[in-house]
């Protein structure tokens, strides 16, 4: 079975829509990545997106529904949700809150809460509108490689697993939803930074939020080594917080700037190394060639980066380099998710 790449016209949306219904899986665009999509309240179906991607079941999905009123069906909202729910949906905010009985426990990894977002990609709307049903839908690519951002990435990674992939163009955002943790409405937390940063939401709304450090290694392993010692510890909150994550197959190192010491400590290593600056540099460097070269933004535009930061390391991984080295974003509200995600593509390395 090969996939087939199909556009959302109103046949084609419905012909999803009852594959949908009747427990199929369908890959699908977002503003933010392309997810892979089921029906978010028949379990079986959504064994089936951890199955095709590989994903471990202790991290849970999102729940993608169309409104407000259809997300209060899966979710128990408190006054905080609602007023955030109202700034920025539809968009790229994903809210975790305590669960109804009717979203199964596979959903949300045997959680008593749930991720659940109004996404704003209009042919993922008509999609939801067609199928009448929440849709659950993680990244459509394998567990841990790099996010999809165009139907072709798709394809590329789970075509010969899946039936259909709508096409609804380059992803407009290009990197995760933001992701608060709102079990508390007191003690609101940020759980993974996106588009819409904790600013942005204490603009809008005047709701403060704590912000998640990302753990350090020795965090991680005694996390790990509390699982194995527990088997029934819970497993994540929410998606997209695994240590190591979003990553290419080639070795990436994340570097604070790529500078003369960089380019002497990788000048030995043997095969070819891709350098990956945040923006174009004024002057190329003398010791790299030309064609081993990048950059995520002409001018340093971070929405620009965003767009191009998996398109660009998908591409790099498909280069046979033996190392990407990438610099930092320049720290700033709205290069947060860029770095939280290049760190998490570097960690293996």
């Amino acid at each position: 079975m090969k996939a087939r790449i199909v556009r959302p016209t109103p046949a084609t949306l419905g012909r999803l829509a009852r594959l949908l219904r009747s427990g199929g899986v369908v890959a699908v665009p977002t503003e933010t990545v392309y997810g892979l999509a089921a029906n978010a309240l028949d379990a079986e179906a959504c064994r089936k997106i951890f199955e095709i991607k590989g994903r471990p079941s202790d991290d849970p999905l999102i729940v993608h529904v169309p409104s407000l009123a259809a997300a209060e069906e899966v979710a128990v909202f408190s006054p905080q949700a609602r007023e955030m729910a109202k700034a920025f949906w539809p968009g790229p905010l994903t809210l975790v809150l305590p669960k109804r009985p009717v979203v199964p426990a596979i959903v949300t990894s045997g959680l008593d809460s749930v991720a659940v977002r109004v996404p704003r990609h209009p042919a993922f709307r008509a999609l939801l509108a067609k199928t009448q049903r929440p849709l659950a839908a993680p990244s459509a690519n394998p567990f841990g490689y790099i996010s999809p951002t165009t139907a072709q990435h798709v394809f590329d990674n789970l075509g010969a697993k899946i039936s259909d992939i709508l096409d609804g163009g380059p992803c407009r955002v290009g990197v995760e939803s933001t992701i608060v943790d709102l079990r508390d409405p007191r003690k609101p937390r940020l759980l993974r930074p996106g588009w819409i940063t904790a600013r942005d939401i204490a603009k809008a709304t005047g709701i403060r939020i704590s912000v998640t450090k990302p753990r350090r290694p020795a965090q991680v392993a005694a996390t790990a080594t509390a699982r194995l010692a527990k088997p029934s510890a819970r497993g994540m909150v929410a998606p997209g917080m695994s240590t190591k994550h979003y990553s290419p197959r080639t070795p990436l190192c994340l570097v604070a700037k790529i500078r003369g010491r960089e380019l002497r400590a990788h000048a030995s290593e043997a095969g070819k190394t891709a350098w990956v600056y945040f923006s174009k540099p004024a002057m190329l460097p003398k010791q790299i060639p030309r064609d081993q070269v990048y950059w995520f933004s002409v001018d340093g535009n971070p929405a620009q980066a965003a767009r191009a930061l998996f398109k660009t390391l998908r591409a790099l991984d498909g280069k046979g380099y033996a190392r990407i080295v990438a610099e930092k974003a320049p720290p700033s509200p709205q290069t947060d998710s860029l770095n939280d995600r290049l760190r998490r593509a570097a960690a293996k390395s």
